[in-house]
């Protein structure tokens, strides 16, 4: 993927990107990696707006490692969603203004200038966790429309990018049988159509949608154009409502991390089909609180095979994506990178994206017997470790291997008790 001059560069930028606290510039990583007097500094910034590699490539092996570390059999379950970097300046082409997810609720509307980019995650069980982890493995920009009409070019949604991403997973992965969980953004007739014979997917359903009963078997002699739907079938909402709807009472685990959730749901087969649109079969489920305190909700997939249970089961998991993104932004300093050229944007945040999985798979490789131990204190008591105690622990081994590989030669040595050097490496290990 890189030359023999640049993989050198790329190793040092990884590392330091690991070590760096605080803003994730390039600066910032030379001067943890002991380098603030490299007098050819610019070379490290051309290995990000010059040097030829595909961030594609990367992610393709990046996939196959992590599916050989945490997922060597069964279906594969992913996650898609979107989010925006916040990023503001003048010279940035790529940049929109679109609505903060984050900031804005039901009472307001908050928007942010920045960077959309839609990213695919595997959803994998961690052994040190005891928990499944939303692992990105690639990301891709979705400029705004402004971007394009300046270019004369006719904009991409959301959706296309969204279908381009899943049909090249496919074409990676051919032997698994692929699961992909996603938000309500998603849930488009022109997306489920293309990609429903490669792969299944699980996202939100609205509660008006027009649904109908298969087509009825064509008769042979007839006239005209066959029959793409059956008789309409009554909306979700209305099928909440009725006493007719048969419930079956259920109890999900990890409802979005508030533990054990008991639920009712109802579930059928239909198409949905709209005017001008292909005509997609599928399975919904919908759902009630048994206790009545949250509004109803409806959920597809594409399997029309699937079990109820299984397919909330893979779409609750769709929750720890937004974990991921948080993360990413407090530990691996998402949104602090300075880059302004399109190339150097296009790699960057792909790259810290990606360094969330890298992380993981290095602590995989330092944990042997699958067990972290994580820091508690008297006023918190920690279930189970982190992402947090995960990058400390790689923190920690690449500062301990310098630390032994440079002992031997040094003359000057510093004593300090060890229980100050213990408290030195660990609030080092854990700033973030």
């Amino acid at each position: 993927m890189f030359s023999k001059r640049a993989w050198p560069l790329a190793q040092v930028l990884l590392a330091g990107a690991i070590l760096a606290v605080g803003p994730r510039t390039v600066s910032a990583v030379l001067r943890v990696m002991g380098l603030s007097q490299e007098r050819q500094f610019q070379k490290y910034h051309r290995v990000l707006n010059r040097v030829k590699w595909s961030t594609l490539a990367a992610s393709r092996r990046l996939l196959g490692m992590l599916i050989e570390a945490f997922v060597p059999d069964g279906p594969l379950l992913m996650a898609l969603d979107d989010t925006i970097e916040r990023r503001r300046g003048a010279k940035i082409a790529a940049r929109g203004i679109y609505r903060d997810p984050v900031r804005s609720g039901l009472g307001h509307f908050v928007k942010a200038s920045g960077f959309r980019w839609l990213c695919l995650m595997l959803v994998a069980p961690i052994p040190w966790a005891r928990r499944c982890w939303a692992l990105p493995f690639c990301s891709v920009l979705a400029p705004s429309e402004r971007y394009y009409l300046k270019r004369g070019r006719h904009p991409n949604r959301l959706t296309d990018r969204a279908r381009q991403l899943l049909l090249m997973v496919r074409r990676w992965v051919r032997e698994r049988p692929i699961v992909v969980v996603a938000d309500s953004s998603f849930a488009a007739l022109e997306l489920l159509n293309a990609v429903r014979h490669k792969l299944c997917i699980v996202t939100r359903l609205r509660l008006d949608a027009t649904l109908y009963d298969p087509a009825p078997q064509r008769v042979p002699g007839t006239r005209g154009r066959p029959r793409c739907k059956g008789p309409r079938q009554p909306t979700l909402k209305a099928v909440s409502t009725s006493k007719a709807t048969r419930w079956r009472g259920v109890t999900l685990s990890q409802w979005y991390g508030q533990g054990n959730k008991a639920v009712e749901i109802a579930t059928g087969t239909a198409v949905w089909y709209r005017g001008g649109m292909p005509v997609v079969p599928l399975r919904w489920v919908l759902v009630r609180d048994a206790q009545r305190k949250l509004e109803p909700q409806a959920f597809l997939c594409t399997d029309e095979t699937a079990e109820p249970e299984q397919i909330l089961a893979w779409f609750i998991r769709r929750w720890q994506v937004e974990v991921t993104f948080e993360e990413a932004r407090a530990h691996l300093g998402m949104e602090t990178q300075r880059q302004w050229s399109d190339r150097a944007i296009a790699c960057s945040t792909p790259v810290i994206l990606a360094l969330y999985s890298i992380v993981v798979l290095t602590a995989r490789q330092l944990l042997p017997q699958g067990s972290l131990m994580t820091r508690h204190a008297a006023w918190y008591a920690k279930d189970s470790p982190t992402f947090s105690d995960t990058i400390a622990l790689v923190r920690r081994s690449l500062w301990s291997e310098w630390i032994d590989e440079g002992s031997e030669h040094r003359r000057d040595m510093v004593k300090i008790p060890r229980a100050l050097f213990d408290r030195l490496t660990e609030t080092v290990c854990y700033a973030a």
